[in-house]
């Protein structure tokens, strides 16, 4: 609720402040994000993917595999710029000649925080609390007019102070915002000169406030920082978990787009189900690359961040379904800020994420080369077994993934090509006009080409790598038609194993009486119950045997599953045809055996 709270201030400010205010924002790539609609928090959600966190691999621990927040995702959700500089340089114990100096506020000595209210009265926000009975959007209005009447008009030093008071308002209550109330001074360096904010990469110095607020303690509800991001995240990526409406679609950048869905049932029976909506979310469904169908358009951050895209999937590897025995809700102890009061140099304490940035992106760290040693891996990391079917599903959602990576490649191939002809002939028609503009120009033409080149080299992989997929699919599918027609049988024998043992316990049951009666007239009765109990104490051994045999081939490696399981299966019919026959010359035997004993009685009695 905190966190909402200090968007509406935020919020009230910037529809507060005077078009060439508003501007500079832009400028600085603030824009879009303070033109989003108010969204409410979702705790529930955000509880349930904390406990998914594995803060060592930073990424979330997903029944199908590793998933991690790329800076794709930032950029197109936030609209934040995810290139540029980074955001790192030093903290110190102190600010309080930099407040004095870029806010007109007072610090006090030896402190690194400032006051909260006497930052936002600063800025006009009076008696920020709601008033009973009062809207959301009721509040904003009078906060706006509060705010209106403080600001300056013209361009100025005035107008510099207000800048820089909001910012330090946005920077440390919504994008990087912390536990506490007090407000940090950490980011004032980077606002001595306001016309160079817009070349810091914050997104990226986001996206590693998401990742170290992920890994804090589990007794949050929520994760600090701009939540929106998180929760628009799992709206694209896990849709089934229906946490979100897409109320405006087609906005950019994508947060416009969504509202979070009302749910009034309390926190934890919320959380209770959307944990277990994750262990059984259908593999099939979800979406590794969401922005397949997203074009640039209306979203010049874009250009620049492309270099920065590309991870759709974590290692490249197949990531296949997990069954999780249970997952580990134990709470984490808190982080400790011992010697955070220090000067510290974040560009050597950060050097990892700032080193992760440059590399664009941050890849789950594995041994593992082949699919199936990441998958045997994970399972053994995280404490699951791998599932067969879940397997097969995997290879079908791969496969799917590989059709689309074959239309972007294409779609990207078709663009590039374009983009080449268009500054042909751009430097066709200017040749005599911009003579010293030729070198640029047919560099740039090169890497184009270039760029041409490695797209349709990647176009002409994909096919190959479609129609493997498509083979591994097809043997998947049949070992688990082989498997589901073995497993048919061996419940079948199971059931004749089970009767066979009844039909064993009847005919002891009547040998022990017929022994206790002890009658001369019921002794080839007791002949023919002894004969139809060794036979079926031969059927069942049989039967076990065969069932050990099947177990055992269901056991051997996917490669020898198809044979090992059809030879199987011809066994068990060859058996089964095999003991029924045994069953009717042993009936055969008996019928003979009492018609000779019968005529035999009959004769003795002529002869006395």
């Amino acid at each position: 609720m905190r966190a909402w709270v200090s968007w509406l201030l935020v919020l009230a400010v910037y529809l507060a402040f005077p078009t060439f205010q508003r501007e500079r924002l832009e400028e600085m790539g603030f824009g879009e994000i303070h033109r989003m609609d108010r969204m409410r928090p979702d705790p529930a959600l955000t509880q349930a993917l904390r406990s998914r966190w594995d803060s060592e691999a930073t990424t979330f621990v997903l029944p199908w595999g590793h998933m991690i927040p790329s800076l794709e995702d930032v950029s197109r959700i936030t609209g934040l710029r995810v290139y540029g500089w980074p955001v790192s340089g030093f903290t110190y114990p102190g600010y309080s000649e930099l407040a004095h100096r870029l806010l007109g506020l007072t610090v006090v000595e030896r402190s690194s925080l400032l006051s909260r209210v006497e930052l936002q009265e600063s800025l006009g926000l009076y008696e920020v609390g709601k008033k009973v009975g009062e809207t959301a959007d009721g509040q904003l209005q009078w906060l706006t007019r509060w705010c209106w009447t403080v600001f300056a008009d013209e361009p100025g030093a005035e107008t510099d102070l207000d800048l820089r008071r909001f910012l330090i308002l946005f920077l440390g209550r919504v994008l990087f915002a912390t536990r506490g109330d007090a407000v940090h001074c950490r980011f004032l360096p980077f606002l001595e000169e306001l016309d160079k904010v817009g070349g810091y990469a914050w997104g990226a110095a986001f996206l590693a406030h998401q990742f170290d607020s992920l890994s804090a303690s589990e007794r949050q509800t929520s994760t600090s920082g701009f939540f929106p991001f998180l929760q628009v995240w799992t709206y694209l990526h896990l849709p089934t978990l229906r946490r979100g409406i897409l109320a405006r679609p087609g906005l950019v950048p994508i947060a416009h787009r969504w509202d979070p869905r009302r749910d009034a049932r309390t926190l934890s029976d919320q959380l209770a189900s959307l944990q277990e909506a994750i262990d059984c979310y259908p593999h099939l469904d979800v979406v590794w690359q969401p922005y397949l169908e997203e074009g640039d358009e209306g979203q010049p951050w874009l250009v620049q961040a492309r270099p920065y895209f590309g991870r759709s999937r974590s290692l490249g590897l197949r990531q296949s379904a997990v069954e999780f025995p249970s997952r580990d809700r134990t709470p984490r102890p808190g982080r400790s800020f011992q010697r955070l009061h220090d000067t510290t140099d974040w560009r050597e304490r950060a050097k990892e994420q700032i080193q992760n940035w440059e590399r664009r992106g941050k890849g789950v760290k594995s041994s593992a080369t082949t699919d199936d040693a990441y998958l045997q891996a994970y399972a053994l990391k995280y404490g699951g077994k791998v599932d067969v079917a879940g397997e097969t599903t995997s290879l079908r959602a791969l496969l799917h993934s590989a059709m689309q990576d074959r239309e972007v490649a294409q779609r990207e191939v078709e663009q590039l090509r374009r983009e080449l002809e268009r500054v042909s002939r751009a430097a066709t028609a200017g040749a005599s006009s911009f003579t010293a503009a030729e070198d640029p120009q047919s560099d740039l033409e090169d890497r184009l080409a270039a760029a041409v080149r490695r797209a349709k080299e990647t176009q002409t992989d994909l096919p190959e790598r479609e129609t493997a997929l498509r083979s591994a699919t097809d043997r998947a599918t049949e070992l688990q038609r082989q498997v589901d027609s073995v497993k048919g049988e061996r419940d079948q024998l199971h059931i004749r194993a089970e009767a066979a043992e009844a039909r064993v316990a009847k005919v002891t049951r009547e040998l022990a009486t017929l022994r206790v009666q002890g009658s001369s007239v019921e002794q080839e009765e007791l002949v023919r119950l002894r004969t139809d109990l060794q036979a079926q104490q031969t059927l069942v051994r049989g039967l076990q045997e065969v069932m050990t045999a099947i177990g055992r081939s269901r056991s051997r490696s996917r490669s020898g599953a198809s044979g090992a399981s059809g030879a199987t299966g011809a066994s068990v019919r060859q058996y089964l045809a095999g003991s029924s026959n045994c069953r009717r010359n042993e009936e055969e035997e008996r019928r003979h055996r009492g018609e000779a004993s019968a005529q035999s009685g009959r004769g003795g009695g002529e002869m006395r």
